[in-house]
């Protein structure tokens, strides 16, 4: 009977997930805070935690306004249940990182946000926002997968697909600027004229090679619209860390250990099979003892 309830439980937190709670929507995360902003932009529901999870929960934790700008649905081909149990589990990570127990709601709040006419869900907790674009995952090397018709960020920006659709079809971005342009207008809206620190991905093949071309994408996406926007941006290293010498603190390695559990215990729950840590435990334990950036100041 408890196996049957978890199931009926998640089906009914699908739904929730797909279609957006009908609340009024609150005010944007920036009203929070005189401090400037800090804005994650990843591919996918777990990378900030891997890549820059230490960094990321000290910022969280100034009560910085924090805003996480997931690009992709990081679905990885597979049924609607796990990208929607991803964003759960990121969710669950921004609670770690804020200091807040799995079972605590206070500050959350869900619902549909609309910018320059794409719909995407938006999460606030206490002094972050979540909003999830859930365009599909491009696959390691860019090719995207068959049950989204091939589509992938690389493939948007080099102009072999002209447009590109979420996997829940709540909108479609017609090309790489409007897509740039979306998540650029998300940044300001969030922001209100303040600094702007932007971590994501370092697009860089020299300095993060081997790297997601999803990972990839978002740091050029980021790039991209930079020296228009006067950000500042911190480049993370992603999968390139596992060949870097570690040169995390022992406190630091345990914060970034403690938000990646968050993230896999919440979907272990839903299917013991997806534990990432369980598919990959070498690759995973190495992310925690490293974090490496450069930092690019918008001049």
């Amino acid at each position: 009977m408890r196996s049957a309830t978890i199931v009926c439980g998640l089906g009914v937190l699908l739904a929730a997930m797909v279609s957006g709670s009908s609340g009024a929507q609150p005010p944007p995360v920036s009203y929070l805070s005189n401090s400037p902003v800090e804005i994650v932009v990843v591919a996918h529901q777990d990378d900030w935690q891997l890549f820059m999870g230490d960094v990321v929960a000290r910022q969280i934790r100034s009560g910085k306004p924090i805003v996480f700008i997931y690009l992709t649905a990081g679905d990885d081909g597979r049924e609607p249940l796990y990208w929607a149990t991803r964003e759960r589990a990121a969710l669950e990570s921004t609670r770690a990182a804020i200091g807040l127990a799995a079972t605590d709601s206070a500050g959350s709040h869900c619902s549909t946000a609309n910018t320059l006419r794409h719909a995407m869900r938006r999460c606030t907790i206490l002094n972050t926002a979540s909003y999830f674009l859930r365009l599909p995952d491009g696959r390691r090397n860019g090719a995207g997968f068959a049950g989204h018709f091939h589509q992938s960020l690389r493939k948007l920006r080099g102009g072999r697909i002209a447009s590109m659709s979420p996997v829940d079809g709540s909108t479609d971005y017609d090309s790489w600027a409007d897509l740039t342009n979306t998540v650029a207008e998300l940044i300001g809206e969030s922001s209100a004229n303040r600094i702007v620190t932007i971590h994501t991905s370092d697009p860089s093949v020299v300095v993060n090679p081997h790297d997601h071309f999803d990972h990839r994408m978002a740091g050029l996406l980021v790039s991209d619209s930079r020296r228009k926007h006067k950000w500042n941006v911190t480049y993370y290293t992603g999968y390139a860390l596992a060949s870097r010498a570690p040169n995390r603190s022992n406190d630091q390695m345990r914060e970034k250990t403690r938000l990646f559990t968050a993230y896999d215990r919440a979907m272990m729950q839903v299917n013991a099979k997806w534990g990432a840590y369980r598919e990959h435990p070498a690759f995973y334990s190495e992310c925690m003892q490293r974090t490496y950036a450069r930092r690019v100041i918008s001049q």
